[in-house]
């Protein structure tokens, strides 16, 4: 009878959720934040999933509104790429909305955003990856 109550404990635990990773999730460095405000006017950069899973988005706060306008300008092509699951994710396009990022001119002290299509859930919670907006480059960023 041990091995049964073994099949259900073990039904059980796979049923509870997902794992979660044992390792602590960390910001980036002060010396990062430093750069990023000092060379491309933001900071509280943040990578999150959707509860789906079948999208990514990346925010950013201005903080000089001269040195993020690249960030905003729609001819620079944003993509997210992940190192861990050989993928480059795009902003997805709209038929009727258009791009699924802020193109506005940006405010100093707003939060901006843009999303990445995920689909097939390659990059998934955990995982560290780069965003390349034209010429702007943030290594690293962990997606929460």
């Amino acid at each position: 009878m041990p091995s049964g109550t073994a099949a259900a404990a073990s039904a059980s635990a796979a049923a509870s959720g997902p794992k979660k990773s044992p390792f602590r999730q960390q910001r980036e460095s002060s010396k990062a934040q430093n750069f990023y405000a000092s060379r491309w006017g933001i900071d509280d950069l943040r990578v999150r999933s959707t509860n789906s899973g079948n999208l990514i988005r990346f925010s950013y706060r201005v903080v000089n509104v001269d040195l993020a306008q690249g960030l905003n300008d729609k001819h620079n092509t944003a993509a997210l790429l992940s190192p861990r699951a050989h993928v480059v994710l795009q902003v997805p396009v709209m038929e009727k909305v258009g791009p699924l990022r802020q193109a506005m001119a940006p405010e100093a002290g707003k939060e901006y955003w843009m999303v990445f299509s995920n689909k097939g859930n390659f990059v998934k919670p955990g995982d560290r990856v780069d965003v390349l907006i034209g010429s702007f480059h943030a290594d690293g960023l962990m997606v929460e």
